[in-house]
């Protein structure tokens, strides 16, 4: 996609007229893949239904089929934000055991500490372009502002459950965070000679001390 397109990603503008659309698209899409094939990283890391109420927050969610699938699981606590209103209404009106809030991921009006599970496939990804090796600087400060938010409002001991294309090594150095929590990252595949991805797994440390 050239870089002028890639800027698009960032505005919400460009989401509302994509999920205006009267194609298949507009009603249901998930970027980067579909549950049953990250199914078994969000099952190895998130809580059991039964065993606790876990508040989870998905991040720029979409139309992705994401918070039905694990509403479907019994993952009953689940709030999705997007800057996009129209998706939002959208969404609200397919799965209203779903809480859908029009937000700012880089501007989260949600109080500290607010959430056991923070849920991004791909959202993050939307937000970079350009040279990784030295982004621009608008890149840094929407990533930097976005990652800032979600050490603020995960409780401590909480998870970040990022899955991206990205390779590692770029998108390691934009996600720490020295003292708020440990980073940890997992190649996802779907077999043999099929294209790799990452789930990255962020826990929040004990002691809180994350921005404020």
């Amino acid at each position: 996609m050239p870089k002028n397109n890639l800027e698009e990603l960032a505005h919400p503008e460009y989401w509302d007229k994509r999920y205006s659309g009267d194609d298949d698209d507009a009603k249901v899409y998930d970027w980067l893949r579909r549950f049953h094939t990250i199914k078994p990283f969000l099952l190895k890391h998130l809580p059991a239904p039964e065993s606790n109420n876990a508040k989870i927050l998905h991040l720029g969610s979409g139309n992705s089929t994401l918070p039905a699938d694990l509403l479907q699981l019994n993952y009953t606590n689940q709030t999705a934000v997007d800057f996009s209103d129209v998706v939002i209404a959208a969404m609200q009106k397919q799965h209203p055991a779903v809480t859908w809030l029009a937000m700012d991921i880089r501007s989260l009006s949600f109080p500290r500490s607010s959430f056991d599970i923070c849920i991004d496939k791909a959202t993050l990804d939307a937000m970079l372009y350009g040279s990784l090796w030295d982004p621009p600087e608008d890149v840094k400060a929407n990533v930097k502002a976005y990652v800032d938010e979600v050490v603020r409002v995960l409780r401590p001991g909480g998870l970040w459950l990022y899955i991206t294309w990205r390779q590692p090594h770029f998108v390691r150095p934009l996600l720490g965070r020295e003292g708020a929590w440990t980073v940890e990252v997992e190649t996802l595949s779907d077999g043999a000679g099929m294209f790799e991805y990452f789930g990255f797994v962020m826990r929040k440390l004990e002691h809180d001390g994350g921005t404020t």
